[in-house]
């Protein structure tokens, strides 16, 4: 097996760094053709590079020196806007949604955003992550390099998620599927019976929720929400949803074994069988058989996030891309 080779950066040595952001008009509708120019203000600086903005308003200049910078956006019948900022080593600057008005003056706006703020406001975007308009999308980041969500927010999350009515039809449906089926035999049959296997259906989804989206990951520290990597051959992003069920991102921003994840799993198995009829449970073989049936679960569901999932979510932010 080959290996691709990387040339070592000299110690000392600026790493080259990127600025990427969205155009939009007032009414913020995402803005195509809109002429980006970056000029770096530094001495012996690069000529300004020009890019327009895509189909979805977004532009990426990549391969970009530290320094001092300035983006100057233009287009026919708008407002100049000009944005300056100080560009770190290695750094991915997101300029944000830019606003053209319609109007003849020129504006200048200077960045100044604190981490905490951009993590807020991609909090904020994540909870309105819907697939086809409905089904919630909350635990995905799409974002390159999103900031880590605080203890509070991983809370939130869970608790939006698990009080959505869309959760509320699922539990539902489910609990009918297994009546029909007369699954869990001990729950019986009936109005008695289906109110049986819907509330045992959301106390797993809620446990299980709570354990490993909240509770763990906050003790733990580390990130529950998938990374959508969306870039890369088709082989390399399967491997990294399927590895994405067992590892994920701590809030320190380095890939690691998902502990809250499979502790959680188990944890909740283990907690079923305080509420499953007695003669369907199995004591240890099952709660290890559930963790591993979730992973899996996981891992098939991290599959349709990383190919699927992206293309049937209305208006997501358009981030440039990088891998997580």
């Amino acid at each position: 097996m080959g290996y691709a080779q990387t040339q070592k950066q000299p110690a000392g040595d600026p790493l080259p760094a990127s600025i990427h952001g969205v155009v939009a008009d007032k009414d913020g509708e995402l803005y195509e053709g809109a002429r980006v120019t970056l000029t770096m203000t530094v001495q012996d600086a690069q000529p300004a590079k020009t890019q327009t903005s895509d189909s979805g308003g977004a532009f990426n200049f990549a391969g970009v020196p530290a320094g001092a910078f300035t983006l100057t956006i233009a287009s026919n019948g708008f407002a100049t806007q000009t944005i300056s900022g100080v560009l770190r080593s290695g750094e991915a600057y997101d300029a944000q949604t830019i606003v053209l008005p319609v109007t003849g003056a020129t504006s200048e706006v200077r960045v100044t955003a604190s981490q905490q703020d951009i993590a807020v406001e991609q909090f904020h975007e994540e909870e309105q992550q819907r697939v086809l308009g409905v089904i919630p999308n909350f635990f995905v980041a799409y974002a390159p390099n999103a900031p880590p969500l605080t203890t509070r927010e991983k809370y939130a999350l869970v608790w939006k998620s698990s009080i959505d009515p869309v959760t509320w039809l699922a539990v539902g449906a489910l609990a009918g599927v297994e009546q029909a089926g007369n699954t869990y035999s001990g729950y019986g049959q009936g109005a008695q019976g289906y109110g049986k296997r819907f509330g045992a259906g959301y106390a797993d989804a809620f446990i299980g929720s709570m354990l490993s989206g909240a509770v763990l990951p906050a003790a733990f520290k580390q990130d529950p929400r998938y990374f959508y990597k969306g870039t890369g051959t088709i082989r390399a992003r399967t491997l990294y949803a399927l590895a994405s069920a067992v590892v994920c991102k701590g809030d320190n921003g380095h890939r690691q074994l998902g502990y809250s994840g499979i502790l959680g799993s188990l944890a909740a198995g283990g907690i079923s069988n305080l509420y499953y009829p007695a003669s369907n449970r199995n004591g240890v073989g099952l709660t290890f058989q559930s963790t591993g049936l979730g992973i899996a679960g996981n891992a098939v569901g991290n599959l349709f996030q990383e190919f699927v999932v992206r293309k049937l979510t209305p208006k997501l932010p358009h981030y440039a891309q990088s891998n997580p």
